[in-house]
């Protein structure tokens, strides 16, 4: 089969509203090569690898996505283009912007990534290992996520992710219960059963990220009880949780505000990430006016999470 393969240069603190642009476009599933990314393997390169013949963005990154040939590509490039624009009104750094086309067989999804796709140490707690290496836990409380990005999904290691993991580690005590808004490959999903969450219902608006969700959790035996399912994050949904995590865009939180409040017991958890630097007083006036009480906010970067808890307003 024929693909079709639009590449978008722009910034690494877009990468994660292009790749969804793209999807939601139309793509089977987006590849991407973020800098930052490259940087962080040479850090950790404490073994000496030489990872120099690696291709890889000097800056910025490169998020390429793959249609089918069934997708007519001029009639949906300026759509793209205009979306990738307006991330600056969000107060996203679109970089470039460039778009560029190439045609492509089933043998060039491009898995040259996998070279330097590496086991990370991303919390105390947590070490992400790609599904076909073998690793071996270093320390007796390490506890192991298997991921398989595949084509649509990153490493797990991107600040966002990262943040709201060390933010479940603090607030997890144990046999809560949980919503993952906007799973994604279900990385904080897993993550929560291995700090000891009991009941997981995970959502996530694309089915490509179901379908990614389901294979990730396959992968790790604690995870093949986590509900997962399509949904416009909490719309429809009724039951009362515990806690509530969020890795997704500033501009998305806001209206997930007032839903997480009625999904929560009293005293529950809201974990949100994917904060921009300029999107952190937005999110925080939103939660304290919508009845939380900000009980943290961690920071990486130019990326922020922030632990809030539902308030009595009625005390």
């Amino acid at each position: 089969m024929k693909w079709t393969e639009v590449s978008i240069s722009t910034s690494s603190e877009a990468v994660e509203a292009v790749s969804n642009i793209l999807i939601e476009s139309g793509a089977e599933g987006v590849q991407i090569d973020d800098s930052k990314d490259f940087e962080k393997l040479m850090q950790g390169n404490l073994d000496g690898n030489d990872f120099t013949s690696v291709e890889h963005q000097n800056d910025g990154a490169k998020i390429s996505a793959f249609f089918p040939e069934t997708i007519f590509i001029p009639e949906i490039l300026p759509t793209i283009q205009s979306r990738v624009n307006q991330l600056a009104d969000f107060g996203l750094n679109p970089g470039r912007g460039l778009i560029e086309l190439n045609e492509v067989d089933d043998q060039g999804w491009g898995l040259e990534w996998q070279q330097y796709y590496h086991p990370v140490r991303v919390t105390r707690f947590l070490t992400i290992v790609p599904s076909w290496e073998k690793y071996q836990v270093v320390q007796p409380d390490e506890k192991v996520i298997r991921l398989d990005p595949g084509k649509a999904f990153g490493t797990g290691t991107h600040p966002t992710t990262r943040l709201a993991l060390v933010a479940l580690e603090q607030v997890i005590r144990g046999n809560e219960s949980m919503i993952d808004v906007g799973t994604g490959s279900g990385v904080l999903s897993i993550a929560a059963k291995h700090l000891g969450v009991g009941h997981i219902d995970a959502y996530d608006l694309d089915d490509i990220a179901v379908d990614a969700a389901v294979l990730n959790f396959n992968l790790n035996p604690i995870a093949n009880q986590i509900h997962v399912a399509a949904n416009d994050l909490l719309n429809g949904i009724d039951n009362k949780v515990d806690l509530i995590v969020a890795n997704i865009l500033s501009e998305i939180i806001v209206p997930l505000i007032p839903q997480a409040r009625r999904n929560l017991n009293p005293g529950g958890h809201f974990v949100t990430s994917g904060i921009i630097a300029d999107k952190v007083d937005l999110i925080k006036e939103s939660l304290v006016t919508g009845g939380f009480e900000i009980q943290q906010i961690l920071n990486m970067g130019d990326w922020f999470s922030i632990i809030a808890v539902k308030m009595d307003l009625e005390g």
